[in-house]
């Protein structure tokens, strides 16, 4: 008995188009099920998850009442949703939010310079210092939160049950184990 008979087949048995095909249609669902499962991040088993915390400045939020939106929304052990790179991260904690003063550079007559509070009668206008903990992906580049990396500077996009505000991100730290 040949090999390969006059018809193709390999004994008699499997056309060799026919296994072709099959060889081909596994090799394409080998590599559609291995590029899911690596977005899924089932491939990156290894990687380090740590503790960080972010500090985050907002300047000029206009609000009415801060102290409204520090008890509703805003407040110390409560969760916020972030958005990083217009990339929905998910909740994170809030450890602490900080008002801070509103204060104005005045010269002295002696040549040098005072900070004083603002005397503006704007009470509208609020500055705050937010402070975040959870965990991130540690990578030989930085720290990674969701798919976004963490670098000092880059906006992140707060939104609760009554606010949706951005801040800029000035300080990360690898938090205490």
């Amino acid at each position: 008995m040949a090999i390969l008979d006059s018809k193709g087949r390999l004994f008699g048995k499997i056309n060799l188009l026919d296994l072709g095909a099959a060889l081909v249609t596994l090799l394409v669902i080998f590599v559609v099920s291995s590029s899911i499962l690596s977005s899924l991040g089932v491939a990156q088993v290894g990687e380090k998850l740590v503790p960080i915390e972010v500090d985050l400045v907002v300047r000029g939020l206009n609000v009415r009442d801060p102290e409204q939106l520090f008890n509703n929304g805003l407040k110390k052990g409560g969760k916020t949703n972030v958005i990083i790179r217009n990339q929905p991260y998910g909740q994170i904690e809030i450890k602490s939010v900080q008002q801070l003063p509103r204060t104005v550079n005045v010269f002295q007559p002696d040549g040098t310079v005072k900070e004083l509070p603002d005397p503006k009668t704007n009470n509208f206008s609020t500055d705050m210092l937010l402070t975040l903990e959870g965990k991130a992906k540690s990578t030989e580049s930085g720290l990674v939160l969701g798919s976004s990396k963490v670098k000092i500077g880059m906006p992140f996009e707060l939104e609760g049950f009554n606010y949706n505000f951005n801040a800029t991100v000035i300080d990360i730290r690898l938090k205490d184990q």
